[in-house]
């Protein structure tokens, strides 16, 4: 098992920057696949991007580009850095890990972009 926390979210101005920090409460170290997600009223959990344990990244096109994720092991921490921001990054944005089949979630944290 293990519990997610984020961290980083805030209001910024479009074209702006934010980090959103993941941290987990134990090793990641062997978690296959760990990932944000976002979610805006009224729709879905869509896929932001993945890393893997290995650290192959994938990405939705909506953010290639602008967006960067990254882990630091030794932290058990996942990042995503978010650049050039527009209005429609505005979400939740929640933490993901996918552990011997099981995915565990972050409780989301608010992410506004105003224009």
């Amino acid at each position: 098992q293990v519990q997610l926390v984020e961290s980083g979210g805030g209001l910024v101005q479009a074209g702006g920057s934010l980090r959103l920090s993941c941290a987990a409460s134990r090793s990641i170290n062997s978690i296959n696949v760990m990932g944000w997600y976002r979610q805006t009223p009224g729709n879905g959990r869509e896929l932001v991007t993945t890393i893997t344990s290995w650290g192959t990244t994938n990405y939705a096109d909506s953010v290639k580009g602008r967006f960067t994720i990254s882990r630091n092991n030794a932290k058990n921490t996942v990042y995503l850095q978010m650049n050039s921001l527009k209005p429609e990054d505005t979400a939740v944005y929640y933490c993901n890990a996918l552990s011997d089949g099981i995915a565990y979630w972050g409780q989301g944290t608010q992410v506004t972009v105003s224009s």
